[in-house]
């Protein structure tokens, strides 16, 4: 009898438990009230149920809970704002198409892509930055995509055979069936419905110079498989030769850097910073200017590596000593992602290091410049290089 109430007891007490949301009861055993969306908590639960009170100005709270109102994010500078922050939602700013807000920094951020063998749940925008998930059974994805969900499977038809199951990141492979090897009979009698062996040697033989439809079939379909291997493998050996050039460009773009911030020769295709870390060119990615904030039709097309070498020395000495957002927050506006970034940071100059491998790239003008400083709110460092003000806008 006492194991059955106790047993009564546990099973009341669970499910009191999942039946309350906070998880957390006031002395005389009543489940906390969370607050609202839009309201902060102002007594905690104990010995009464929660208090709550409204958001204070500039600041919100989306959801309900037991925390307090978070502060309103501001757009960045030249960024738009699509709308204001509420008491139940943060502030919304409009970034050019493939950025998103990234409310903790406060600036517009690439968006990410889906690695193969995933797919986009929920495309990048204003609610945020992409999210991925695994492809389930029955769905594969073979790209890198921002944009792509997981696709279907591919069935097999009857006429064909199933040469590789689909899995997450590849598609069913399917053969067709006539592409097989006929053995023929080993004897020479005759069957009911079948020819003679001699008989099919006459017909197939080249001094008859006929074929069966069959057999032509198959000599087509065999020429169409060798041609499409052909042209893959060409395709292979030309994506290998442009990786390699690439990677030879990448390694001397990165060589002139270190050597411009180490004051040593570029020769040599291992470069070692003062912390002995190797920096691999691979890390380096072939980013395409930023394009984070709105600009206008106008802007300064000169190149910054033609820039006067005081005039970049002077950029350099605002953006290692100056108060305001740094080399990394820069980086990030000219389309860096955070991994790059890193190498950068074990040198003796990692401004110099950053504006001199960016300076490399094409299109590297005075005007993008100009135009991610001003995201990062450094017009300091705009006045500094003297943009001019039908470009970018510093006010």
């Amino acid at each position: 009898m006492e194991r059955v109430a106790v047993c009564a007891l546990l099973l009341l007490e669970v499910t009191l438990v999942n039946a309350c949301s906070t998880l957390k009861f006031t002395e005389a055993g009543q489940c906390c009230s969370p607050c609202p969306a839009g309201y902060e908590v102002l007594e905690k639960c104990g010995k009464e149920d929660t208090k709550c009170s409204p958001c204070p100005r500039g600041t919100f709270s989306e959801s309900q809970g037991l925390g307090r109102c978070l502060p309103c994010s501001n757009c960045p500078l030249g960024v738009p704002t699509l709308r204001p922050c509420s008491a139940t939602r943060n502030t919304e700013c409009e970034c050019d198409d493939g950025f998103f807000f990234l409310a903790q920094q406060s600036v517009c951020a690439p968006c990410s892509k889906c690695m193969k063998g995933t797919g986009v749940v929920q495309e990048c925008g204003i609610q945020g930055d992409t999210v991925c998930q695994t492809c389930s059974p029955g769905t594969f994805s073979e790209v890198d995509s921002a944009e792509k969900p997981c696709q279907t499977c591919t069935q097999c038809s009857n006429s064909e055979v199933e040469i590789r199951s689909c899995n997450p990141s590849f598609d069913t492979l399917c053969m067709d069936k006539r592409l097989h090897i006929i053995s023929r009979p080993t004897d020479t009698e005759d069957r009911p419905g079948q020819h003679n062996v001699k008989e099919v040697e006459e017909e197939t033989s080249p001094a008859s110079g006929k074929l069966t439809p069959e057999d032509e079939a198959g000599s087509n379909n065999i020429l169409a498989y060798v041609s499409v291997l052909a042209a893959v493998v060409l395709g292979l050996l030309l994506y290998v030769a442009y990786k390699c050039w690439r990677s030879c460009k990448q390694k001397q773009a990165l060589s002139k850097a270190r050597a411009a911030e180490l004051g040593t020769s570029p020769e040599g295709e291992k470069l070692q910073s003062d912390s002995g870390v190797f920096l691999d060119s691979y890390s380096l990615q072939d980013n395409q200017p930023s394009k984070g904030t709105k600009r206008n039709s106008k802007q300064d097309n000169r190149l910054y590596i033609n820039l006067p070498p005081h005039r970049k020395e002077e950029v350099e000495r605002l953006l290692e000593e100056g108060s305001g957002r740094g080399w990394r927050h820069l980086g990030l506006a000219l389309g860096y992602e955070s991994e790059q970034l890193d190498p950068f940071g074990h040198g003796e100059a990692p401004v110099h290091t950053l504006l001199s491998d960016w300076a490399q790239k094409e299109g590297s003008s005075l005007g993008l410049l100009c135009s991610a400083l001003a995201r990062i709110e450094r017009p300091d460092v705009v006045t500094a290089l003297t943009c001019p003000s039908q470009g970018v806008s510093v006010v």
